[in-house]
């Protein structure tokens, strides 16, 4: 599969009587999208506002962030199986509305959702904070339960994406990326001395709105599989779950997979990259020992050298990760596992909750556990009402002068697994 992304620099977002894209700054009709939003009988208001890098401004609490794409060229369209038809994505060529994102927030879903601070010491820890943010608020209707709520906002985001995605379908990119991964006999014949690597992704998959959407099947309705990279890229997989804001991998992660990049940036160079092994993160034993077992035979029957794994969550997910890594390891396959750290505030205690001694090569996102004091902002979009119970937070987080005394796990990307950050560890 080849697929190109051609990237539109935004610089500025302003509303405005159209949407479109003038100069780098994407002007918003904001009555149009707030109406085709309002369109889901399940949302009782809508309203949007747009926090800019460096303001004073607090999101919180930040349910997803979605990158605008559109697909201008090739089968499918962006969100295949949720608002395009299912359709097998990942060719052709796709417009990216680059330094910017949607960000949806509103009464609370579930108490794992998260903050991003556009400015001040919080601001570091996010990736978002250096993006042109359309803040979507989104207040259910009376009585809503959680699935419908969560769902009601998760299309919310979708669709201003896709909206916004269109302003960019007739321009011309700044810039064009191109990234091609061949048949499996095609690409071992051209690298045949490079060694065969591929990327294992964990999808959580939990349930009791800890959700990832593959081509809109709920991730724990699959058993592993494989896809080309580039599907990634075109929104094959969404995020709809409410894991703790820190290592949550938003659709913006999916659409950045920065492991896939990299992955990609040294095909054909140091390794060949064979593609990406999709697996879930699930409750009960025998579905872990299930999905383990076919992520390691899969590993396997593409003959790999060696295999990335990422997991998204901590605590039952860690148990996953560590049975993929184990078996793969079994297979003579040597892996690289990236996680992140629950290992209390004084970081002395176990980092995670499983291990192996095959686990001997770990890239760690950070320590969740580490407590911020996150000043005062001049703005808040959404509401400060859940600072106390959101995951990272505690009874007195929310200062009376309107600082926020939280673990980092509240900020949303802080320690993501993907490596979608800043912090990570050594060992010396």
């Amino acid at each position: 599969m080849r697929l190109e992304l051609g990237q539109i620099s935004i610089k500025d977002i302003e509303f405005g009587d159209t949407t479109r894209v003038e100069d780098g700054v994407l002007y918003v009709n904001k009555e149009e999208l707030i109406g085709l939003i309002k369109e889901d009988e399940h949302l009782a208001t809508v309203d949007m506002e747009i926090a800019r890098p460096g303001e004073s401004v607090r999101i919180t609490p930040v349910k997803d962030v979605i990158e605008p794409r559109v697909k201008v060229d090739g089968p499918g369209g962006v969100f295949p199986g949720v608002l395009s038809k299912v359709s097998t994505v990942g060719t052709g060529r796709t417009h990216v509305l680059k330094g910017c994102a949607v960000v949806t927030t509103g009464k609370i879903v579930g108490f794992q959702e998260g903050i991003i601070d556009m400015k001040g010491p919080g601001a570091e820890y996010t990736p978002f904070s250096k993006l042109n943010n359309l803040v979507l608020v989104c207040e259910p209707v009376e009585g809503l339960k959680q699935h419908d709520h969560e769902r009601a906002v998760r299309f919310a985001g979708l669709k201003a994406a896709a909206y916004l995605g269109e302003a960019a379908r007739i321009l011309t990119p700044d810039s064009v990326e191109v990234y091609e991964t061949l048949p499996l006999l095609e690409s071992i014949k051209k690298y045949p001395n490079l060694p065969k690597i591929a990327y294992v992704q964990m999808l959580q998959s939990q349930g009791l709105l800890h959700d990832t959407y593959v081509y809109g099947v709920d991730a724990k309705q699959i058993v592993p599989t494989m896809l080309y990279p580039t599907e990634l890229m075109d929104g094959a997989i969404i995020s709809g779950n409410c894991v703790s804001a820190c290592d949550k991998n938003t659709t913006y992660h999916h659409l950045n997979n920065p492991v896939v990049q990299d992955l990609y940036n040294k095909h054909g160079k140091e390794i060949n990259f064979m593609g990406v092994i999709i697996t879930n993160e699930n409750v009960y034993l025998a579905d872990k020992e299930r999905s383990s077992d076919w992520t390691a035979k899969l590993a396997e029957y593409l003959g790999l050298d060696g295999v990335v794994i990422s997991q998204e969550g901590f605590g039952n997910p860690d148990t996953d990760l560590i049975m993929n890594c184990r078996k793969i390891e079994e297979k003579k396959i040597r892996t690289v596992i990236i996680t992140d750290e629950y290992a209390g505030r004084d970081g002395a205690s176990q980092s995670l909750a499983d291990a192996h001694a095959s686990a001997d090569a770990v890239v760690t996102g950070g320590n969740a556990n580490e407590v911020i004091v996150l000043p005062k902002m001049d703005k808040v979009i959404g509401t400060l009402d859940y600072t106390d119970i959101i995951a990272g937070g505690f009874d007195g987080s929310l200062d009376p002068n309107g600082s926020i005394t939280v673990e980092i796990q509240a900020i949303t990307g802080a320690t993501n697994e993907l490596g979608y950050n800043k912090m990570s560890a050594k060992t010396i």
